[in-house]
C-alpha cells in the first residue's frame, strides 16, 4: 500500500527551516487575476483621505482593483462608497473629483442623489415591472480610521478595527488623524509589488542600500513585533552625541525618539517619525510594474517650518534608493541560476510572515 504524499505549504511556517518565495510568483502573468480576486478585493484598501471631501457634495472618483469607485460626503455629513457604474447601460454617474448636488450619468443622463437612490430615469415611460429603488448605486463597504477612507470590496469582510487589531492604539503616540498633508508623490517602478513589500519588511538591507537613514537609526536595536495582519518595525533615532560631519536629518532627535513602520496586508505602510507620519501604498499596475503612493503629513505648526521641505527630500532619495534595488531585483529574478532562498531568522521575520499571508490568502 502506497503512502499518502505529504502536502508542504509553500512557506514553511518555521522561519528556520522555510524558503522564500519562488522566484515564478514574481514573473508570472497567470497570478496577477488571482492576486486581485483573494487578496486586493478581500483586504481594506485606503482610497482617499476625509480632506478630500471638505462639506457636503464633495466628491472623487477612484480605482481599486480594477473597479471603479465613487466616495462622497453626503447631505448628512457621512462618508459613502459605491461602485461608479450606472444600473441603465454601465455609464459612469460621476467623473474626476469635486461638488454635487446629485450625480448624473454622463450616457444617458439617468440622475442618482448623494446616497446613490435613482432620482430619474429620462426616456423610460412604458418600461414595465420597473421600480427605481431596485437601480440605485451598488454601496462598497466603506470605514475611516485617522481620516483616512478605505474600502473592502468582499461584502463579508470583517470590520476595519477587527483587521487592525492593536495598531491604533500602538500608532496613537503619533496622533496621526491631526496631521495635515503636505505632498503626495506617485514613484514608478519596475519590478512586481511584492517585492517592494519584501524589502520594505526588513531593515536588513540599512546598511548596504541607505547610508543616509543607517546614519539616523540604531541599527543594532532595530526590531520587528508580528501581529495577526500587520507587522511593527521599530527604532531608535539616534541623538545627537552620533554627530559626525556628515548633515543629518533628525540631528536634534531626544534620546527617546524612535522611528517606528506599520505594515498592513497586503500593501500599505505607515512611516512614523517624531514630527511627521508618511503614508505609502503600494499597487500593482501589471507583473513586472508596480507604483508607490507616497504622502507626507505634519502637525499644522510644523507646517509653518522648513521641515516639510527637507523631510520630503531626504524620504525621495531613499525611495530612490529602494526603487534602484527593487528594480534590480526584479531583473535578476529571471536568471536561470536563481528559483529560491532563504530568510534571515533575526533580520527577515517580516519578510516571511508576509509571504506566509501571501500563500496563506491564495490557499497555497
Amino acid at each position: 500500500m502506497r503512502s499518502k504524499p505529504i502536502l508542504r505549504k509553500l512557506i514553511d511556517p518555521d522561519i528556520a527551516q522555510a524558503s522564500t518565495l519562488p522566484a515564478n510568483y514574481y514573473l508570472d502573468s497567470a497570478l496577477e487575476a488571482q492576486e486581485k480576486e483573494e487578496i486586493f478585493c478581500r483586504t481594506w484598501q485606503v482610497v482617499g483621505h476625509t480632506s478630500q471631501l471638505a462639506k457636503p457634495g464633495s466628491y472623487f472618483t477612484t480605482n481599486l482593483a480594477g473597479e471603479p469607485l465613487l466616495i462622497v460626503r453626503n447631505t448628512s455629513g457621512d462618508v459613502k462608497g459605491f461602485y461608479n457604474v450606472c444600473k441603465h447601460r454601465a455609464g459612469p454617474p460621476a467623473e474626476g473629483c469635486g461638488e454635487r448636488k446629485v450625480f448624473r450619468c454622463g450616457y444617458h443622463g439617468w440622475t442618482y442623489s448623494l446616497d446613490g437612490a435613482l432620482l430619474n430615469a429620462p426616456e423610460c415611460e412604458g418600461v414595465e415591472n420597473f421600480q427605481r429603488e431596485d437601480f440605485g448605486l451598488t454601496p462598497v463597504r466603506l470605514e475611516m480610521w485617522e481620516e483616512l477612507i478605505l474600502v473592502n470590496l468582499d461584502p463579508e469582510a470583517e470590520p476595519l478595527a477587527t483587521s487592525l487589531g492593536r495598531l491604533p492604539e500602538q500608532a496613537a503616540y503619533f496622533q496621526f488623524g491631526r496631521m495635515k498633508l503636505f505632498e503626495r508623490r506617485i514613484y514608478e517602478m519596475e519590478c512586481n509589488w511584492k517585492i517592494y513589500i519584501d524589502n520594505y519588511l526588513e531593515g536588513y538591507h540599512l546598511p548596504s542600500v541607505h547610508p543616509g537613514l543607517n546614519r539616523e537609526l540604531d541599527y543594532g536595536s532595530y526590531t520587528t513585533e508580528l501581529f495577526e495582519s500587520y507587522s511593527l518595525q521599530s527604532s531608535p533615532i539616534r541623538g545627537p552625541e552620533n554627530e559626525s560631519s556628515t548633515t543629518r536629518r533628525y540631528s536634534q532627535a531626544k534620546g527617546d525618539d524612535v522611528a517606528e513602520y506599520f505594515w498592513i496586508f497586503p500593501n500599505w505602510m505607515l512611516n512614523c517619525y517624531p514630527d511627521n507620519v508618511s503614508l505609502n501604498i503600494v499597487l500593482p499596475v501589471s507583473t513586472e510594474r508596480s507604483i508607490a503612493i507616497f504622502e507626507w503629513y505634519f502637525p499644522e505648526y510644523v507646517l509653518q517650518t522648513d521641515v516639510p521641505a527637507q523631510t520630503v527630500h531626504f524620504s525621495d532619495e531613499i525611495q530612490i534608493e529602494d526603487v534602484r534595488i527593487c528594480e534590480t531585483v526584479q531583473k535578476n529574478l529571471h536568471s536561470r541560476s536563481y528559483s529560491r532562498g532563504r530568510y534571515s531568522v533575526k533580520q527577515e521575520r517580516g519578510v516571511h510572515h508576509f509571504h506566509s499571508l501571501y500563500a496563506g490568502a491564495l490557499g497555497l
